[in-house]
């Protein structure tokens, strides 16, 4: 399996851990929810035995397979993709919810495929707004300051969207709604995270 370079950091990498943190000890099956570039699908395979990689941009799969031949790659959307409830003991994304034409839909219907004990975790990206925001905005600044003249800056392949559709304040209440019990938080570096754990 090929994995990226020690070095090679950028807002999204930097919270790779925090995804692979969430994975339970029971886990065999994971789910990477717009893989693009393959790095989170890597990363999860070597803490589960199986992991599906799913994307809906071909030329960007095309490059993520580059990561790993023992990791599923599937072309398609996984909203709309045939798997079964349940089918998977880690669902996970990073900076891809606010592409979903509907968080609150994506969300729900991402909930199904997690199995009980399983988890659904993202790392996503909201926009700032107003002064409640304004501190993490500078610290945010701050950090990506000190990260990038430490870390070699990479930036992926896979499609943007900016600005995200949704505030931070948005998607908390809609994370709150969708998935009762929920651990949400704000990060540094223009990211929040969720954490939500099916019950058995």
């Amino acid at each position: 399996m090929v994995s990226a370079p020690q070095d090679r950091w950028n807002h999204n990498l930097h919270y790779h851990p925090l995804v692979l943190d969430a994975v339970p000890a029971h886990a065999r099956t994971a789910l990477d929810v717009g893989t693009g570039d393959g790095l989170l699908a890597a990363d999860l395979r070597r803490r589960v035995p199986q992991v599906v990689g799913i994307d809906l941009d071909a030329d960007v799969l095309t490059r993520a397979r580059a990561a790993g031949d023992d990791i599923a790659w599937m072309h398609g959307d996984a909203l709309q993709a045939p798997f079964p409830a349940g089918a998977f003991d880690v669902v996970a994304s990073v900076a891809v919810l606010h592409h979903l034409p509907d968080l609150a839909d994506g969300l729900r219907r991402l909930s199904t495929l997690v199995a009980p004990g399983g988890v659904l975790v993202d790392v996503g990206m909201a926009r700032s707004v107003g002064w409640r925001d304004a501190p993490w905005e500078l610290a945010g600044v701050a950090q990506h300051q000190v990260l990038r003249r430490t870390r070699t800056y990479w930036e992926h392949t896979a499609p943007m969207l900016w600005p995200p559709p949704h505030t931070y304040a948005e998607v908390r209440e809609i994370v709150r709604e969708v998935l009762p019990g929920a651990r949400w938080r704000r990060l540094p570096l223009w990211r929040y995270a969720v954490v939500w754990t099916k019950t058995r």
